[in-house]
C-alpha cells in the first residue's frame, strides 16, 4: 500500500523529521499539533479554549487539505499536562466534533509536551 505525504500552510510546519500527516489507503493519521498559529509561529499559552481551538483548527486543515474533515474523524488521542482542565477541553472539542458518531478517544493526562504545550491532539480520519 502506498503512503502519502499530506502537508499545508494552513497548519503548522513540522519542526523536525516528520509529516503534518500521512495517508494510506483511505485512512489520514495526523501528527500531534499544538496550539500554534501558522504563519506567525505564534505559541498559544494560557486560555484552555483558546489552545484546544488553535490545535482542532490545525488539524481541520490538515484533514480538509488530505480531503477529508473533523466529521470522518474515528479515533482523537488527546495529550494533556492538566486534567483539571478536562472540562474546558471536551466542550470545545465536542463543538468541534459533533456530526454523528463520536470518535474513539484516549485522553494521556499528566503529560510532558514538547516546547511546555498544555495540550496535543493527533486523530485518524477517513477519505469521503
Amino acid at each position: 500500500m502506498q503512503v502519502k505525504k499530506i502537508e499545508t500552510d494552513l497548519a503548522p510546519k513540522p519542526q523536525g523529521f516528520y509529516s503534518q500527516a500521512v495517508q494510506v489507503g483511505n485512512l489520514v493519521f495526523t501528527s500531534g499539533q499544538l496550539p500554534i498559529v501558522p504563519g506567525s509561529g505564534e505559541f498559544i499559552k494560557g486560555d484552555m479554549e483558546k489552545q484546544t481551538i488553535q490545535v482542532l483548527e490545525n488539524i481541520k486543515a490538515i484533514l480538509e487539505r488530505a480531503g477529508s474533515s473533523l466529521d470522518n474523524v474515528i479515533k482523537a488521542t488527546i495529550f494533556i499536562r492538566d486534567i483539571g482542565q478536562w472540562k474546558t477541553i471536551n466542550k470545545v472539542y465536542a463543538r468541534y466534533l459533533k456530526k454523528g458518531i463520536p470518535p474513539a478517544r484516549s485522553v494521556i493526562a499528566g503529560a510532558d509536551i514538547h516546547y511546555g504545550a498544555d495540550i496535543e491532539m493527533e486523530v485518524i480520519a477517513y477519505l469521503k
